[in-house]
């Protein structure tokens, strides 16, 4: 396609000029395809790719003409037709508007999606290096946002990674289905290409890039559907993610921080406050992305072999969640190189329970005495009948008699330390880190 990488946007993806020379870019390789198998003349194919060009055909001209027809194919060939000189009578040969429309579509959703991959193997390298800085970081494990275990913010980071990892492989499973070429005219049964029907389809699929369809119809909009919500699944990651960062943000929990630059002001009303800048932005686009898989499942009961309303609706729904998805991609990005990581603070909150956040462990040092269910009442019990006294946990259990009289003082305190009960937390957080590196490294090879 004539429109590089570099020039197209979010906000310009889907934009008149850019579908329209899209949409030109597939008159001139379907000419060229034909002229291949000699159906149409080379040189008919080198004018068409000549005049295929949106500043040649004019965009005042092609606009009004679309005004007039309301059939934007139908204008722009059109004027290909009249641009191209003698080389216009084989101006779309065989092809009808939906096939120029959804090939157009695909490729840009292509240029995304491609665009999307670059911003998340970047968040997921800054994702790799939090979680090997942070591998051995002592912080609260949480469920139902209560202390639960002692892990490390390396372990946390890594359940991102992983989860992470898990949209890529089904973006990369929707990108598979989606790319795809829909070029069969009318109906998908390619009446008017003759005889060279399959073949134009295999050569012209090669060309862009894209895999056949047996039946290459106009009737395929679950493989829109499909891509659109594979994004909606990433935009529940992402927003998971962010979600829990903000939380982490707050100041009773103060563990994570957005280092923003000087002079950046949070409240026009409080001069005290500092809000986070990049989170909630993340956090709104990643719920309206999230919101759009409801939308692009209706537009998956299109009717019989085309279905006009239907992919009117398709073509807004696609509007609104790929320039989304890009952008909210890069804006995960931009927000995990913005996170700070408060240690010290980590620490003092994994400390807030005096060691109560580590009994587990002290269960499991009894359990071969007394047995696992004996030992989780010995403990509960205990600290019930000293519940007005939580600051000290380890000192409370370890002065405990029913405790006392199966390990020693010394056995208890240590069992009740949080930094000594993390689990496989490093381990998992250095493999999470190399597993990071490498759907990173995949997202931007293909």
């Amino acid at each position: 396609m004539n429109a590089p990488m570099r020039d197209l946007t979010p906000q310009t993806l889907f934009a008149r000029e850019t579908l329209w020379q899209s949409w030109l870019d597939i008159e001139a390789a379907l000419a060229e395809t034909q002229a291949e198998l000699g159906i149409i003349p080379d040189w008919a194919a080198t004018d068409i790719r000549s005049a295929a060009v949106l500043e040649r055909i004019g965009v005042d001209a092609l606009e009004a003409d679309i005004r007039v027809t309301m059939a934007p194919i139908l204008s722009l060939t059109r004027l290909l037709s009249s641009e191209a000189g003698d080389a216009g009578n084989y101006v779309h040969w065989g092809a009808t508007t939906q096939n120029v429309m959804q090939t157009g579509r695909i490729l840009l959703i292509r240029k995304a999606d491609r665009a999307v991959r670059h911003a998340l193997s970047s968040a997921l390298e800054r994702l790799a290096t939090l979680a090997r800085d942070h591998a051995e970081t002592l912080t609260v494990g949480r469920t139902n946002r209560q202390h639960a275990l002692p892990i490390t913010f390396g372990f946390k980071v890594a359940g991102w990674i992983e989860e992470l990892a898990r949209a890529a492989d089904r973006l990369d499973g929707g990108g598979e289905r989606l790319f795809a070429l829909p070029f069969g005219g009318a109906v998908g049964a390619m009446h008017a290409f003759g005889a060279e029907g399959r073949e134009i389809n295999r050569l012209l699929a090669e060309r862009l890039g894209l895999r056949e369809l047996l039946v290459p119809g106009r009737a395929i909009n679950d493989v829109f559907a499909d891509y659109v919500v594979q994004l909606s699944l990433l935009s529940m990651t992402i927003e998971r993610i962010a979600a829990e960062l903000y939380l982490l943000m707050s100041q009773e929990i103060g563990e994570v921080f957005e280092t923003l630059d000087a002079g950046t002001v949070g409240s026009s009303t409080m001069p005290h406050k500092v809000n986070p800048k990049y989170v909630v932005k993340v956090l709104a686009e990643a719920a309206e992305l999230r919101g759009l898989a409801g939308s692009a499942m209706e537009t998956g009961r299109s009717s019989h072999e085309g279905d006009a309303a239907v992919n009117q609706l398709l073509s807004s729904v696609l509007d609104r969640a790929v320039p989304l998805a890009w952008t909210l991609a890069e804006n995960f990005d931009r927000l995990l190189s913005r996170i700070g990581v408060n240690a010290p603070r980590m620490a003092e909150n994994a400390a807030l329970s005096g060691g109560a956040i580590a009994t587990e462990k002290l269960m499991m040092m009894l359990a071969p005495k007394t047995g696992r269910v004996a030992a989780h009442d010995l403990i509960h019990h205990a600290l019930e009948a000293h519940a007005g006294n939580r600051r000290d946990v380890a000192a409370m259990l370890a002065g405990d008699e029913s405790i006392l009289a199966h390990l020693a003082q010394d056995e208890i305190r240590d069992a009740l330390d949080p930094a000594g009960y993390c689990g496989d937390s490093a381990q998992i957080a250095r493999e999470a880190a190399q597993m990071a590196r490498k759907v990173a490294a995949d997202l931007v090879a293909a």
